[in-house]
């Protein structure tokens, strides 16, 4: 139920409305607190398996610090494209934008041990991948039928369960052999404290209302924050250090051309425009009650692709709409771009103190890792939602479980398919590009009902969205 004292009906369901400021400016933090964890952990994810992350041997906390501050800074560009606006590019919609966990699988594998060098060829691929999602934006309506809900759905599943073992790993103690070779790996510490957050998360989740609610993986790792403080484990030595402002630097990591990456981008770009499009219509439908129209989505898809390339050129990683802001707004019935235009520039304020970075730099991986549990647990179950709407039939089944069998399959086992060397090693063992690539192709290959096909009752759920949880 909408709060009238922040508008009439009608005011509430036009983009262009601007609610009184005491109104706005909470409702655009709550957007950015819908996504703050979501949005940095990404950059977190990524400096920990090149091995430069908090606690590796090859630590590098001023770059880490960097990509956290760019995550920040770019997802907040990002968004001020999708709301104000540049000419064409850009939906004009309270579209927020944040780092997305989709491009992981396809950037996990190269960046293994690449430490530091490695950024290179991961910001060019970011910027090549971003100007050819753009470019998608030109016939995105066009590709749409090769993505039923049985092909974006055993996507969004696969990207969420290749990324589970990096909760698990972070709640025990941390990824790669280093931490694995501590005492306290695993130890009853750490899954306390990642428990603590878990346990805060859900509470919440499920038990309060607004602003409590929406915020409650933020709030259970300050919870978890706090404890581990309590105990010993937050070192707060790099906060000092920090400075107060910041401006970013274009190519800061160099540029060189990692097949790998770019063509892992370039594919994943299709699977992040179809979404895209899910989301603006998620928007339309339920703040003003429409359906979108062709220049929104191509608007969206434009500036999606632009927010990624400009975001690589300074040293982020790719964006992408966030689908929980969505779900904010049919909540609160504000469809006001110009709340998330607020969020953006708090966003943007946050990306240019380098302290907020080293502070987001002091929590601990395993609880982080209680939040990240969640987060991934609930882009599979997001995925899963997207399946429940799909027609079981016998030749529905084949495609999922051929597709998932070998994505999954070469995602625990990569040296399957180490004859191959190089670039198509990385993209195979993603196992989210072959799970993708061999659905697409069965889908549309194989004829729409097979000899004897019979069909399987799935009850309930509805379409969910992507990668942000």
């Amino acid at each position: 139920m909408t709060d009238t004292s922040i508008g009439t009906p009608e005011q509430l369901r036009d983009p262009n409305y601007t609610p009184p400021l005491a109104k706005a400016i909470p409702l655009g933090i709550q957007h950015v607190m819908a996504m703050f964890v979501s949005n940095v952990t990404p950059a977190i994810i990524i400096a920990g398996v090149a091995g430069f992350g908090f606690g590796a041997p090859g630590a590098d906390i001023p770059t880490l610090v960097y990509l956290i501050q760019m995550a920040m800074l770019f997802a907040g560009v990002a968004t001020l494209i999708q709301t104000i606006g540049i000419g064409p590019i850009g939906a004009k919609l309270p579209i927020v934008q944040g780092t997305s966990f989709a491009f992981l699988p396809v950037m996990i594998p190269a960046m293994v041990g690449a430490g530091t060098a490695g950024l290179a060829g991961l910001m060019t691929g970011v910027v090549i991948g971003g100007l050819f999602h753009a470019f998608l934006g030109l016939f995105v309506g066009k590709i749409r039928f090769a993505l039923p809900p049985l092909v974006t759905g055993l996507i969004v599943l696969m990207i969420g369960l290749a990324l589970i073992k990096v909760g698990i790993e972070y709640a025990a103690g941390g990824a790669g052999d280093f931490n694995r070779g501590k005492d306290t790996w695993g130890g009853v510490s750490n899954w306390f404290q990642a428990g603590i957050v878990i346990f805060v998360t859900l509470g919440l989740k499920f038990y309060a209302k607004g602003l409590l609610s929406v915020s409650a993986v933020l709030i259970g790792l300050i919870v978890g924050y706090v404890v581990a403080y309590l105990m010993g484990d937050v070192n707060l030595g790099s906060v000092g250090n920090a400075g107060w402002f910041m401006v970013p630097s274009p190519f800061k990591f160099g540029f060189e051309l990692n097949w790998a990456i770019i063509i892992g981008m370039c594919l994943m770009a299709f699977i992040s425009a179809i979404e895209t499009v899910g989301d603006v219509s998620g928007i339309t439908k339920g703040g003003a009650g429409r359906e979108a129209t062709d220049a929104e989505i191509t608007g969206a898809t434009f500036a999606d692709g632009l927010g990624t390339a400009v975001a690589g050129v300074f040293g982020s990683l790719p964006n992408t709409s966030f689908s929980q802001n969505v779900g904010l707004i049919a909540m609160t019935g504000v469809m006001s771009r110009h709340v998330v235009t607020i969020g953006a520039i708090f966003l943007i304020c946050c990306g240019l103190v380098p302290k907020v970075g080293a502070v987001i730099n002091t929590v601990p991986i395993q609880v982080l890792g209680g939040g990240v549990i969640v987060m991934f647990g609930m882009v599979a179950a997001a995925g899963a939602s997207m399946l429940a709407d799909v027609n079981w039939s016998s030749r529905n089944m084949v495609i999922f479980g051929v597709s998932l069998s070998v994505g999954l399959g070469l995602q625990q086992v990569p040296d399957a398919m180490q004859f191959l060397g190089g670039t198509a090693t990385i993209l195979l063992t993603s196992g989210l590009l072959p799970a993708a690539f061999i659905a697409i192709a069965l889908n549309l290959i194989l004829p729409e009902k097979l000899s004897g096909d019979s069909t399987v009752e799935v009850s309930g759920g509805h379409a969910g969205h992507k990668d942000d949880s």
